[in-house]
């Protein structure tokens, strides 16, 4: 967990990162190459997310995954530019253009896939010969991590590099129903050792390991100390890079963070058939009087998404909300979105959170 009070190495296959820090992906173009590359820069891992990706893209309407595509190999080109240290996409699987995406991120000699949104029981099929590209899914119960760990063990002959358990306080979709969210039998730190025990026999048959990696609600380094010592390798922060200089997101979406309470923070339900953790404001208060916000579907973006009924589209939303139109749009954001208070730089952040974690290490020291 620890070495001398201070945060360890995360080591993901080949990998090796200076701190057990993985940035979340975040779309809709929240987290891109500028994000990304600071992260990876402070010896994090840094991670652009692929979801809505190609919006900003002029033929983004008649050329879905032309433009996604290219966006992507953008942002990946981008943030190598900016960095030498360990970069990854987020690609969810329900997204239409999921195979694409993770051919084109493997191409592109990303090092790291990390796959949720829906089992990713043919990832590594779709990444083929990934040279030296990890691939890590994203899940929310120890089951799913057997399933996957079954699936690629028998039929691809091979185990996950890492995953990432992701519990209910999450920000944006969540993958459980709406009365687990809140339940203490689905809570983070009953998972982490579900997926600990599902996963372990798979890696030692295989003689390997695999790093679980935490995530969901995880705000400070208090949080990364005590959730560490259930058996996390590392942990998986979005929430907390949002408030940064270097978030994609405008200042009006970062200040949407800072101006929120606790009381502002809410499930939805989203047009994906999916739970959501967001920022409640007046666009989300009208869908729940049953207002429509008319708009035509450009492309089935998510497999999932009953875009005909739908009162709205979430990627517009999401995408207006990024651009800073929160009146025609809405933020996701996890459970401790309140507690934020300022902008600062991901690397004052990342030397925060290292502080913080120094400093609950030596008080559990002194307690013994």
């Amino acid at each position: 967990m620890a070495l001398n009070g201070k945060l360890q190495q995360l080591k993901i296959g080949n990998l090796t990162a200076k701190l057990p820090i993985i940035q979340g992906g975040m779309g809709v173009g929240i987290s891109l190459s500028g994000l990304a590359a600071a992260v990876a820069n402070c010896g994090g891992v840094g991670v652009i997310a692929s979801a809505g990706i190609g919006m900003p893209e002029p033929d983004f309407f008649s050329n879905y995954l032309g433009a996604n595509t290219r966006a992507l190999k953008k942002e990946i080109r981008k943030a190598r530019e900016l960095t030498s240290g360990i970069l990854g996409v987020n690609i969810m699987v329900a997204l239409s253009n999921y195979a694409e995406s993770v051919k084109t991120a493997v191409a592109e000699g990303i090092d790291i896939i990390f796959s949720g949104a829906g089992l990713p029981l043919d990832l590594p099929q779709l990444a083929g010969r990934a040279g030296n590209t990890c691939l890590v899914p994203i899940v929310s119960s120890g089951r799913a991590a057997g399933i996957i760990c079954k699936r690629w063990s028998k039929r691809h002959g091979r185990l996950p590099d890492a995953v990432v358990v992701e519990g209910p306080r999450a920000g944006g979709h969540l993958g459980f129903k709406p009365d687990q969210i809140d339940d203490e039998d689905y809570s983070l730190e009953k998972l982490i050792p579900q997926v600990i025990d599902e996963i372990e026999p798979y890696a030692r048959k295989h003689g390997t390991t695999i790093p679980v990696i935490a995530a969901g609600g995880i705000y400070s380094g208090r949080d990364i100390s005590s959730i560490m010592r259930l058996g996390a390798a590392g942990v998986q922060m979005g929430t907390r890079f949002v408030t940064t200089h270097e978030c994609n997101a405008s200042r009006e979406f970062k200040q949407a963070y800072i101006d929120s309470r606790e009381e502002d923070i809410i499930i939805i339900n989203s047009p994906v058939g999916m739970p959501g953790r967001a920022i409640s404001n007046k666009f989300l208060d009208d869908v729940s009087e049953g207002k429509r916000k008319p708009y035509k579907c450009p492309y089935h973006c998510i497999r999932t998404c009953d875009y005909e009924k739908s009162p709205y589209c979430i990627f517009f939303a999401l995408i207006n909300a990024k651009r800073g139109k929160l009146g025609s749009g809405f933020a996701f954001a996890g459970a401790n979105a309140y507690r934020a208070s300022e902008i600062v730089s991901v690397q004052e952040l990342m030397d925060t959170l290292a502080s913080e974690y120094e400093s609950a290490e030596d008080r559990r020291v002194a307690a013994r």
